[in-house]
């Protein structure tokens, strides 16, 4: 199960538990294999990453087809659900970015709320946001 820490100490008012998805986490591995290999390539490998879908949204993003950066961030962020349910998540709390195994998830979801903005979802941008915010304000700064 994921490391769930108090952070009363660490302005979490609320006093729900961080979520760190374990330091085996998928996408430590997927990181790796990022820096030489192609995307498409790491994502047959690894469905379950959501690091590399964000890279393939990147991707597409960058080549401009919005369409497929949107299913493939979409897929990222709904496969970033999944872990961080399974390593205890319950729906909200913070997600630290400083946690290296959470930063796929974390880029899926930014990367769908850009994508969903630049689509014309205004609303599902501004929940992503609000999402964003409360999983690791920095993200927003």
């Amino acid at each position: 199960m994921a490391d769930r820490t108090d952070n009363l100490t660490s302005g979490n008012l609320l006093g729900i538990p961080e979520t760190r998805l374990p330091d085996d986490f998928v996408d430590v591995q997927v990181a790796e294999e990022l820096v030489e290999g192609e995307p498409r390539e790491v994502v047959a490998r690894h469905l379950d990453s959501p690091l590399a879908w964000a890279t393939l949204a990147e991707d597409a993003l960058s080549d401009g087809d919005e369409i497929t950066a949107y299913a493939c961030a979409r897929t990222g962020y709904h496969r970033g659900l999944d872990a961080l349910r399974r390593n205890g998540w319950r729906g909200q709390g913070p997600i630290p970015a400083s946690h290296a195994p959470n930063r796929g998830v974390l880029r899926a979801l930014a990367l769908l709320g850009e994508v969903s903005r630049r689509l014309g979802d205004q609303s599902e941008a501004d929940r992503i946001t609000d999402f964003l915010r409360e999983a690791d304000p920095t993200l927003l700064d």
